[in-house]
């Protein structure tokens, strides 16, 4: 499993025992940055994650880091991100701040498929 893939499986098994995602936010609003053809807004599954990325990538010092129910992203937040055209990014990592960056539909439907204690995914990106 790639490093990208790791962190995508960690965040379905740690969203649903958090109870919560986490994305990151500054003055602006929700960091959105271009991602190939669109743009993805971020979502970690731990703040512990989310602050890394503030930490360590230039582009997000200064931002600060938000937590929404996962109930509450699921059934208002990601249909408004279809709506509008966006990709959700999951748990990106490293220097660059990079990882999946999926439809909201399919994230929808990797946590209707999955039972929350497997952490095991087999949805395709």
């Amino acid at each position: 499993m790639s490093l990208s893939g790791a962190h995508r499986a960690a965040f379905r098994r740690e969203a649903a025992g958090e109870g919560r995602v986490y994305s990151i936010r500054d003055g602006g609003g929700l960091a959105a940055p271009s991602v190939g053809a669109g743009r993805a807004v971020p979502f970690w599954s731990k703040p512990t994650r989310a602050g890394r990325v503030v930490d360590q990538v230039e582009a997000y010092r200064g931002f600060e880091v938000v937590a929404v129910d996962v109930d509450e992203w699921l059934d208002e937040w990601l249909p408004g991100f279809e709506r509008d055209g966006m990709l959700v990014g999951i748990n990106w990592a490293g220097a660059r701040a990079t990882g999946y960056d999926l439809t909201p539909a399919q994230v929808r439907q990797w946590f209707e498929d999955e039972p929350a204690e497997n952490g095991n995914s087999s949805a395709q990106a």
